[in-house]
């Protein structure tokens, strides 16, 4: 038994409970040991067992009185996973499905994306059970509050950099930020994805799904092609998907269809994003009650509104699909559809939409694979950006802030690529990805001893 295969499974003894974990410590571990083989020093210095266990892990309550004058009370978490080559950085998730287990997926994840960055970012996430979905903004407000007032205590500039994540956006990074410099009495740039106004980077909105497109654009390049004429597919509707339907529409593809919760929608002339962003907003006002959308389908009269799983996206016929919803969104029958309708190219802007058997089939089948710690890496990337602006004091442009992003996921698909081949596995970004990630982080920890 190898070394890598050795942790992993004391790891499934040890979190059987924790299926996300498991899955994606199994993607990672999977791929690393050809690095392991070419440095015997990391299981002598237990670097794995250390690597797979979070540097520290914060529970917490969080009471709130909702408008009726209910008190309710949710859990919080922070898990803070590794700082050997920065202070901890990863969003918050408030969503009902969130567990501890998720939320160690989602950072242990984190720490190879933000290595890939070249940024000097370790690796965190956190995030409450917390629905948004309903609540008023007031009530929004005062969970938001109630969360930092804990959170506050464990967070700063140089020790941890929350972000947004699933259903949190600006309006509750907002509300914790006043709370946080409320309890704190400073200005700091301790939570990324803030308002313009108030210390917030220019095109840190449209990052993720703008980096996802840059990555999957060197890829094309990189084999002589371009977006240019390209049908895409994308799974999701929120802030990822909307720019990067944008961005991919600006580079020449046409973008048939996108989903939510309630359905998807198909458009032969083009998903238009502008109409997806109102919707969005609309979804976000506190008074979502009945939006979806089906609203485009009224809008667009070339739309066509499909009220069921959104998952059928994956049956179009398509150059590019997308995944920019949410994890195990794209299962192994949806990639043998892509697979048998064309599909050349998967990228993920979400963190691990697609299952290990789907992923599985569609590199063997030869569609090229862009995983979501290299793919999605644009919106951590430029939060990053976002810190040494509010570390300076200066605020850089739409196009300087763009023109970074692009150089940053340029590099980061060429770590991937080239250490895909260096490693024995050249066109294989999945295990380039993962070694060019751990690499860095590796050499830092152990540099630093057994701590």
């Amino acid at each position: 038994m190898s070394y890598s295969e050795r942790v992993m499974a004391e790891l499934k003894e040890r979190y059987a409970d924790q299926p996300e974990f498991l899955q994606a410590a199994d993607e990672v571990l999977s791929t690393l040991q050809p690095a392991l083989d070419a440095h015997p020093e990391y299981e002598d210095a237990a670097l794995l067992e250390r690597l797979v266990e979070p540097e520290r892990t914060v529970m917490f309550r969080v009471p709130w009185v909702d408008d009726e004058g209910k008190a309710h009370v949710n859990r919080g978490y922070r898990v803070e996973y590794n700082s050997a080559i920065g202070p901890y950085k990863g969003g918050l998730r408030f969503n009902p499905t969130v567990t501890l287990g998720m939320l160690k997926f989602l950072g242990f994840e984190q720490i190879f994306k933000n290595s890939l960055t070249t940024l000097p970012m370790g690796g965190g996430k956190g995030g409450s059970d917390f629905d948004p979905k309903g609540k008023s903004n007031n009530e929004i407000m005062r969970f938001c509050q109630s969360f930092m007032t804990e959170l506050c205590r464990h967070i700063g500039p140089d020790t941890d950099v929350p972000a947004g994540d699933l259903g949190v956006g600006g309006r509750e990074i907002g509300y914790m930020y006043g709370q946080y410099k409320r309890i704190r009495n400073e200005w700091t740039g301790t939570l990324t994805g803030k308002g313009l106004s108030f210390g917030g980077s220019l095109a840190r909105t449209e990052a993720t799904g703008y980096g996802l497109v840059y990555f999957v654009q060197n890829l094309l390049e990189d084999h002589g092609d371009s977006f240019e004429g390209k049908t895409v597919v994308v799974h999701g509707s929120g802030n990822v998907a909307i720019y990067a339907i944008q961005k991919a529409t600006q580079l020449g593809a046409k973008v048939i269809a996108c989903s939510d919760t309630k359905g998807w929608v198909e458009d032969p002339d083009g998903i238009d994003y502008t109409v997806l962003e109102d919707i969005y907003s609309k979804k976000r006002s506190g008074k979502d009650a009945g939006v979806s959308l089906a609203l485009y389908a009224e809008a667009k009269p070339s739309a066509t509104w499909h009220a069921e799983d959104g998952r059928g996206v994956w049956q179009l016929k398509c150059d590019i699909a997308l995944p920019c919803a949410r994890e195990n969104t794209l299962l192994l029958e949806d990639a043998k559809a892509l697979v048998a309708n064309g599909c050349k190219i998967v990228g993920e802007g979400a963190n691990m939409p697609t299952t290990t058997e789907a992923t599985e089939y569609l590199i063997e089948n030869g569609v090229a694979f862009c995983p979501g710690k290299a793919a999605n890496a644009g919106g951590v990337a430029t939060s990053g950006l976002e810190m040494s602006q509010n570390a300076g004091h200066i605020s850089w442009t739409f196009e300087e802030v763009d023109d970074r992003l692009k150089g940053i996921m340029a590099s980061i698909y060429r770590a991937a690529a080239d250490a895909a081949k260096e490693y024995g596995h050249e066109g294989n970004l999945v295990f380039g990805a993962n070694i060019a990630g751990f690499l860095k982080v590796a050499d830092a920890m152990m540099a630093q001893g057994i701590v």
